[in-house]
C-alpha cells in the first residue's frame, strides 16, 4: 500500500512543482549523549520516515513505498514529461536515494531518466550554508547539463528532500538556458517545515 501524501506546492525557477509532504512533523530536544551530540525525538511524516529510512540509513526496503506514492501522484500528469532528470547527489553514500528513486520512477511511469547534470568540482553542502548570498556563491558554476539530452524536452526535475529551494533552481535554470529545455518541472519527496 502507498504511503500516505499530502502534498505542498514549492515555488521556483520551474512552471510548476510539488513536495509530496513535509517531512519532519515535529522535534524536541531531549539532551545530550555519551558523545557530546544533541539528540532530539523527532516525529516524521510517514514518506519522510520512509526517505529518513533510505537516504540515513541505506534501506532499500523504503524505495516501493515512496515509488507507488510518487507514480500514483504523478500518472495524472505523465503526459507533461519527456524525461526526469535527477538532480545530482551532494555527498557519497553506498545508496543515492535521488537516483534509486528516479530509476524506480522511470520504470515505473516508462519515462527515460536522464543523468545529464553533472558537478564540475566536488559540491558543498548547503544546509549548513544559512546566508543566501553564500548559498548563491557555492552555486555558481557548480553545475553543466548535456545539451544533447535536455533540448527541447519537457522535464521533472527530482531531487528527494527539499530545503532552501537554491540548488533546483539553479539546476532550473541551467536547463533552461544552457540545456534548452521546452519545460521544467519539479518534485520532492518531501521538503523541510520551513525554508531558510
Amino acid at each position: 500500500m502507498a504511503a500516505a501524501i499530502h502534498p505542498r506546492r514549492i515555488v521556483g525557477n520551474w512552471i510548476s512543482g510539488y513536495a509530496l509532504d513535509v517531512h519532519t512533523l515535529h522535534s524536541t530536544h531531549v539532551g545530550i549523549n555519551e558523545h557530546g551530540h544533541d539528540v532530539f525525538d523527532t516525529k516524521r511524516s510517514e514518506l519522510g520516515e520512509l526517505l529518513f529510512r533510505l537516504k540515513y540509513r541505506g534501506d532499500l526496503s523504503a524505495v516501493t513505498e515512496i515509488v507507488e506514492a510518487a507514480t500514483d501522484f504523478l500518472r495524472r500528469s505523465r503526459s507533461r514529461f519527456d524525461l526526469i532528470v535527477p538532480v545530482p547527489p551532494s555527498g557519497s553514500r553506498p545508496v543515492q536515494p535521488v537516483i534509486v528513486l528516479a530509476k524506480a520512477f522511470g520504470e515505473a511511469l516508462n519515462l527515460a531518466v536522464a543523468e545529464c547534470v553533472t558537478t564540475t568540482r566536488p559540491p558543498t553542502q548547503l544546509k549548513g550554508a544559512m546566508d543566501r548570498n553564500r548559498r548563491q556563491e557555492l552555486l555558481e558554476g557548480l553545475y553543466a547539463v548535456e545539451r544533447a539530452r535536455t533540448k527541447r524536452k519537457s522535464i521533472l526535475l527530482f531531487d528527494d528532500l527539499y530545503r532552501s529551494g537554491a540548488t533546483m533552481n539553479a539546476i532550473a535554470e541551467l536547463l533552461m538556458t544552457q540545456g534548452n529545455a521546452k519545460a521544467v518541472r519539479v518534485l520532492t519527496i518531501t521538503k523541510v517545515r520551513r525554508n531558510s
